[in-house]
């Protein structure tokens, strides 16, 4: 099953998560659904999921 990155919740359609998507890093797993660790930075963002490792914007 895949998961928003945005709010965690099943995915599909979802107006606002949309919108966030495209100016914030993700905050969830899209795999699994866990609160990610997520750091920004000046030149990008680093996210990462304690069971699937880490995503970046690069």
């Amino acid at each position: 099953m895949a998961y928003c990155e945005q709010c965690g919740k099943e995915a599909g359609d979802h107006p606002r998560c949309a919108a966030r998507r495209e100016l914030e890093p993700p905050r969830y797993c899209a795999d699994c659904a866990r609160r990610m660790v997520v750091q920004v930075t000046p030149t990008g963002w680093t996210a990462k999921c304690s069971r699937h490792g880490e995503r970046t914007s690069a």
